[in-house]
């Protein structure tokens, strides 16, 4: 049986080694099963709509507030054709476009609202978590207050007081950012704060404290790196949540007007009229293009939060390995059965064998003493004289 020896490390190319460095490459390979379809998937989908947002206007054939072309007016809900794959709209915007530069709004709406709320939610749950009383009481009592608003409808008060339910395109999206980020500031918040009041209990954090070291050297050398572990998850999690409350804001009619930037929520409350008379390419696109996002990063989300669960991360293998164990368990009881078939019989004859054996060697003994006696001339006890003459 020829063995198979593994390449070292050092003899892969560097390269090789960076890529698999990569923590979404090391947390791919580390996937099995459905698990793997899963975060494949979700990946797929959230590149996608990455490369659309960032060359949008590469991809895009107009712009998001274009009503006109080299031949003149687009014209008002036209169907798909092959100068407007996806139709037009009924204000005469070119679907395809709005759906592509709408991506990009809502990238952009992404980033600045998590980045906010992160920032925001990991050091008032730092400081909340390390400091406590009445520090964290209030910090407490305030989020969870927030917390308990319903998300859409803050952030709609929200949009109201920042710019009046309409602004353009940087102004909404600060303001969408805005809103949104104060509905996420108490999830990141409860998060740290339960990580930081699990570490400040630590030998190490104890350890600094003896050495002298301050406050704010233990939070943010030791603290801060072990309790934001697990927010890459949540940041995924959020940033479905941040494209909902976007579209929800832009559906209601408080998100971005339209001649500043394309936005899927409002093409969606604008399609609403179309329904009745067929018109179906003016809403599908845009509602498609919400749904297929929203799945790529909640699957990515909720692939990564498996794999760092040890518990579903080992039951996914030993799942995906049982059917190997299985055949090997099977395989393993018949070859012990046939076995103990074997060595039964064997025995069996063995001890048939054996006691033949000593049954002849017992009567042979018997005999030649009977010989030796005779020959000798000894007399022969008187019911042996009688078994012999009787014999």
């Amino acid at each position: 049986m020829a063995l198979t020896v593994p390449t070292p490390a050092a003899a892969r190319p560097s390269h090789e080694r960076g890529w698999h460095k990569l923590p979404i490459i090391r947390e791919l390979r580390s996937s099995v099963g459905l698990q793997r379809g899963m975060l494949i998937a979700g990946l797929i989908l959230t590149a996608a709509f990455l490369l659309s947002a960032l060359l949008a206007p590469v991809i895009a054939p107009y712009g998001f507030s274009q009503l006109k072309g080299p031949d003149g007016s687009f014209g008002s809900q036209q169907p798909p054709s092959a100068d407007h794959i996806w139709g037009t709209t009924v204000g005469g915007y070119d679907v395809f476009s709005r759906v592509i530069w709408g991506s990009q709004t809502a990238f952009l709406v992404i980033i600045v609202a998590v980045v906010l709320s992160i920032f925001a939610g990991v050091i008032l749950g730092l400081v909340s978590g390390y400091f406590g009383g009445w520090i964290d009481r209030v910090l407490v009592v305030v989020c969870d207050a927030v917390y308990a608003f319903p998300s859409l409808l803050l952030a709609i008060v929200m949009s109201i007081m920042i710019s009046g339910g309409q602004s353009s395109l940087w102004g909404g999206i600060f303001a969408a950012s805005i809103s949104i980020t104060v509905v996420f500031i108490p999830q990141y918040f409860r998060v740290v704060r339960a990580e930081t009041v699990r570490i400040k209990t630590e030998a190490f954090v104890e350890s600094a404290k003896v050495l002298g070291a301050s406050s704010g050297r233990i939070i943010f050398k030791h603290v801060f790196r072990n309790a934001t572990r697990t927010l890459p998850l949540v940041f995924t999690l959020n940033a479905s949540e941040a494209i909902l409350t976007l579209a929800g804001l832009g559906f209601l009619g408080f998100g971005i007007e339209p001649n500043s930037a394309a936005e899927w929520g409002y093409d969606l409350n604008k399609s609403l009229s179309d329904v009745t008379s067929g018109i179906w390419w003016t809403g599908i696109f845009p509602g498609l293009a919400i749904v297929l996002v929203v799945l790529g990063i909640t699957l990515v989300g909720e692939s990564l939060n498996d794999l760092a669960d040890p518990r579903l991360r080992g039951r996914k293998r030993v799942k995906a390995s049982s059917g190997a164990v299985a055949a090997t368990s099977t395989g393993a009881a018949q070859s012990t059965a046939d076995s103990s078939i074997s060595a039964s019989s064997i025995s069996e004859k063995d001890a048939n064998l054996t006691d033949d054996g000593l049954l002849g060697a017992t009567d042979s003994v018997v005999d030649e003493g009977r010989k030796a006696e005779d020959s000798a001339g000894l007399p022969m006890l008187p019911d042996e004289t009688d078994r012999s003459e009787n014999s």
